[in-house]
C-alpha cells in the first residue's frame, strides 16, 4: 500500500498492555494473556482490517503515531477540567503510554503490517478529551521511500 496511511480510531477509554500472567496447570507452568487485553487487541484487529479493507498487511519501514484521549474525571472543579481540556493539566495517570502503544504494536500485526518490527519510528502523546479514545495512524516511513 505505497503512500498510503491507516487511520483507526477506538471509542472509550485508552488501554494498555496487560503483562503476561502465568498459572500453573497439571503441574506445569503456563503463561497466559489477560482476558482486557486479550479483549481489546480483538476489537483493534476488527478495526484494522475493516481499515484496511482487503489490502494486503503493509511491507517496509513504518511509522506509527498514537494520541490517547483520556476521560476527564468529573469529580474535578470546574476549573481544573478546564484546565485538562487547555492541556495545561496532563494525564500523568495510568496507562503507561509505552503499554497503550504496545497494544496496538501487537494487534495489528499480521493486519496493518506483517511484523511490528517494521515500525522504526513511534510516537505516542496521552492528552485529555471530552470524549475519550485512541487515534492511531500508521504510515509508511517518508526517510525510507525518499532514498
Amino acid at each position: 500500500m505505497p503512500g498510503g496511511t491507516i487511520r483507526i480510531v477506538v471509542k472509550g477509554e485508552p488501554c494498555a498492555k496487560g503483562r503476561p500472567r502465568l498459572a500453573t496447570i497439571a503441574g506445569r507452568a503456563r503463561s497466559f494473556t489477560p482476558e482486557k487485553t486479550r479483549t481489546r487487541e480483538g476489537i483493534v484487529a476488527s478495526l484494522a482490517h475493516d481499515a484496511m479493507a482487503g489490502r494486503p498487511p503493509m511491507t517496509g519501514p513504518l511509522c506509527m503515531s498514537v494520541l490517547a484521549v483520556m476521560g476527564i474525571p468529573k469529580s474535578w472543579s470546574k476549573k481544573k477540567q478546564a484546565a485538562a481540556l487547555a492541556g495545561i493539566e496532563q494525564p500523568t495517570k495510568k496507562p503507561d503510554a509505552s503499554n497503550i502503544l504496545k497494544l496496538f504494536e501487537d494487534a495489528m500485526n499480521e493486519v496493518v503490517f506483517v511484523d511490528d518490527c517494521q515500525i522504526v519510528e513511534s510516537r505516542i502523546r496521552k492528552i485529555y478529551g471530552a470524549i475519550p479514545q485512541t487515534i492511531v495512524e500508521v504510515t509508511p516511513d517518508s526517510a525510507a521511500r525518499a532514498s
